[in-house]
């Protein structure tokens, strides 16, 4: 404030100029220190959040890309692990921290579908500044081998055949294995019992076991059993085939037509970043992911790089916010 005031201390200047001259003046002084803040970026530490704990495939993805963004911004990166909450406490951690690119978030699916899951959240998502896509998980139809279909065509009538009697296990309720499971339902226009487990590997083990006949499950878990003979995979639920696993189809093409659903992950950061820090960041990011080496790397690991603008990442997250929640709607789930 002891600058606007000396900058408008009676002068012949002023006089002559009158007010308007003040004012552009005040303005001139208080957006120079954001213009330098914005050419300064990063000048300290950036703290990259991941709403999983470590060691699993979206840690691993997010420590690849904060190392990248450390070795090109010149600048420490830290990975902050913050398990917990549906993945709301990471992402009330990004939605409440200054709007100035030193806090990132590796934003999942559960960033559109927690509006129709969750009964209140701390936060919006209209709170994040979207950067940009990063990657997709990859999941699959699996089912214990035992079971009387060969292809898909022959599952979804059996499912038919038995009245909304047959079960599917997932890793829990509202979880994107539950969603995809039933917009598959949905789809084919069949009833089946929801078997919920705390964690997809114990859904799995059960399928494995024959106590519960199928499931959706990750695929890079899944395709060892598939190649093993203990699961017959039916199709993966992404638009396209995974590259690591070309021979299993799409949901869509086995029979299905139009079926499509991914786990995505995306940067975001909290809402009112600066534009020029959020595409300094999305130029990175995207440079890094076309890499041949990079893409063989996270493929080898069951994720599928994407890369998307802002604007594009904007546009998905709403469209999938719709989506999910008239599945969620649909299929009578109630809000946790």
């Amino acid at each position: 404030m002891g600058i606007e005031r000396k900058s408008c201390r009676p002068t012949k200047l002023t006089k002559l100029a009158g007010p308007l001259f003040c004012a552009a003046l005040a303005l001139a002084v208080v957006g120079h220190p954001a213009r330098a803040q914005t050419d300064d970026y990063p000048s300290r530490t950036i703290t990259f959040v991941v709403p999983f704990p470590p060691g699993g495939g979206t840690d691993i993805l997010t420590r690849m890309l904060a190392s990248e963004l450390q070795d090109k911004f010149k600048r420490t990166v830290v990975v902050e692990n913050r398990p917990g909450g549906g993945t709301q406490i990471a992402a009330n951690a990004v939605a409440k921290s200054p709007p100035d690119g030193y806090m990132l978030l590796l934003a999942p699916t559960t960033l559109a579908t927690g509006p129709s899951v969750f009964k209140s959240m701390p936060y919006e998502t209209r709170d994040f500044a979207p950067i940009g896509l990063v990657g997709s998980a990859q999941f699959a139809l699996v089912a214990n081998p035992a079971i009387a279909a060969s292809t898909l065509p022959e599952l979804i009538a059996l499912i038919k055949s038995r009245n909304g009697e047959m079960s599917y296990a997932t890793a829990g309720n509202s979880t994107p294995y539950h969603l995809f499971m039933e917009l598959f339902l949905n789809m084919i226009g069949a009833k089946a019992q929801h078997v919920p487990y705390r964690g997809s590997v114990a859904a799995l083990t059960d399928v494995v076991s024959g106590q519960v006949p199928f499931m959706i499950a990750d695929l890079p878990v899944s395709l060892p059993l598939v190649r093993g003979g203990k699961l017959k995979a039916f199709g993966v639920t992404s638009r396209e085939r995974f590259s690591a696993a070309a021979d299993i189809p799409t949901i869509a093409e086995a029979g299905v037509p139009g079926y499509a659903a991914s786990g995505w992950f995306a940067v975001v950061a909290r809402a009112g970043t600066p534009r020029p820090i959020v595409e300094r960041i999305n130029a990175v990011l995207t440079a890094y992911l076309a890499r041949p080496d990079v893409r063989d790397t996270l493929r080898a690991r069951g994720i599928e790089p994407l890369t998307s603008t802002p604007e594009d990442l904007e546009r998905f997250i709403a469209s999938e916010t719709v989506k999910w929640a008239q599945v969620i709607k649909d299929a009578g789930i109630e809000k946790q």
